[in-house]
């Protein structure tokens, strides 16, 4: 009996002993019913075997009938237990089967790991600034009378930009220019004079400070005749636009902004871990948001040798050529620094590693089966990353089919 019940369910035999329960208590009012003779037969002593099956039938034919909600409820519960046994030899039939029909194995494509140049390149934002950018003011007070070029128009270095107030200031270097031939003339008639002694020495020196003094508004004059004139101090294009035509202005009021664009400058804040391996003339990769797929090249121009206090990070200027003028300032760039190379990396493709609950995991084939290994990552370049920790040379690393593999999975490369 222990041996039968090991092979069935719980549930099975829990439901045959409730069963014996049911029929023990609608039948255990005989079991309690005093001894009884029958035929003759003394049911106090023990009977012969045939006597005593035959007795019991008696006993039990003669004793009280069941009802029928209790015929019905024993039925049930021999229903019951023959579905649960059947049940349960048809699962042990189904295990039986799956254990002995081996896993499938998973198609998978794999790559030789072998040692391979790796390039540690650090990219950061920065933004674009013109190569100079100049904000022009006039050097005198007065009605600007002329504007000689629009915004957007290129001008060249000592170029004619605006007049200010240029006929009243004319006007005074006439008079100074008056003033002065005057002066002159008074001294070297006294100069005459002196020298034939018609005059003192005290009369010669009032005339030589006198043209002194003229030829010094002279030059003072020919000064302010010229501050009405602007020129560009710079080569490139007029990018703004202060005043209009005719306003009046004061000494030192911008008139227009001049910005070279020829060259690019983009600035860029490096942090201290990594500003240890950039040097001045090194070159950058320049990557410009605006113009998708356009790479250029530039150059670091100067490193800061104090860092920003709020952000510990160094300033780092970065020159490019910008003849055709499509980069503009204020753009985005990105910019990629080279900082080392690491000849002998393990470099394997980003999509190869595998995230199991927070871990890292690289597949490789071996004997057949998938075998996991826990990856450490080191430095990333493009689509590519170095495993510092996990492969060997010369592993075979599942590149395809690795999502669908576990430890001991058996595989079949294609």
């Amino acid at each position: 009996m222990t041996r039968i019940q090991s092979r069935l369910h719980p549930e099975t035999v829990f439901f045959a002993h409730l069963c014996v329960n049911l029929h023990v208590g609608v039948h255990g009012d005989r079991q309690a019913a005093p001894a009884q003779t029958h035929d003759g037969v003394d049911m106090g002593r023990k009977p012969s075997l045939a006597t005593g099956r035959f007795g019991c039938t008696r006993q039990i034919n003669s004793g009280p009938k069941p009802s029928g909600a209790a015929h019905l409820l024993l039925l049930l519960c021999a229903l019951l237990v023959g579905s649960i046994f059947l049940q349960g030899c048809r699962d042990q039939k189904t295990a039986g089967e799956t254990a002995g029909r081996e896993a499938p194995e998973v198609a998978v494509s794999v790559v030789p790991i072998h040692p391979a140049p790796l390039r540690d390149i650090l990219i950061l934002p920065g933004q674009t600034e013109p190569h100079l950018d100049v904000r022009v003011a006039s050097d005198a007070a007065g009605r600007v009378e002329a504007l000689l070029f629009r915004e957007g128009a290129a001008v060249a270095k000592g170029e004619l930009l605006a007049r200010i107030d240029v006929a009243a200031r004319k006007a005074a270097l006439d008079r100074a220019k008056a003033a002065y031939e005057l002066a002159e003339n008074v001294y070297d008639r006294r100069r005459k004079l002196f020298d034939r002694r018609i005059i003192t020495q005290e009369e010669l020196d009032y005339s030589i400070a006198e043209r002194t003094r003229a030829e010094a508004d002279l030059d003072q004059a020919r000064v302010e005749y010229q501050d009405g004139f602007v020129h560009a101090p710079i080569s490139g294009r007029v990018n703004l636009l202060h005043v209009d035509q005719g306003e009046f202005i004061s000494r030192g009021d911008p008139l227009l902004d001049l910005v070279d664009i020829e060259q690019i400058e983009i600035i860029a804040s490096v942090p201290e871990s990594d500003v240890r391996y950039l040097r001045v003339g090194q070159s950058v990769q320049v990557r410009i948001d605006a113009l998708p797929g356009k790479e250029s090249l530039g150059r670091i121009d100067f490193i800061a040798f104090k860092a920003d206090p709020a952000t510990k990070t160094f300033r780092v200027k970065v020159v490019m050529d910008n003849t055709a003028l499509e980069i503009r300032p204020g753009m985005i760039a990105r910019l990629a620094f080279l900082r080392r190379v690491i000849p002998d990396a393990l470099a394997v493709p980003l999509f190869a590693v595998v995230d199991r609950s927070g871990e890292r995991l690289v597949f490789v084939v071996e004997d057949g089966f998938a075998r996991a290994r826990s990856a450490e990552i080191g430095v990333i370049e493009g689509d590519r990353v170095q495993i510092v920790t996990g492969l060997e040379p010369g592993d075979q690393l599942i590149v395809k089919g690795q999502r669908n593999v576990e430890e001991g999975t058996r595989v079949r490369i294609q």
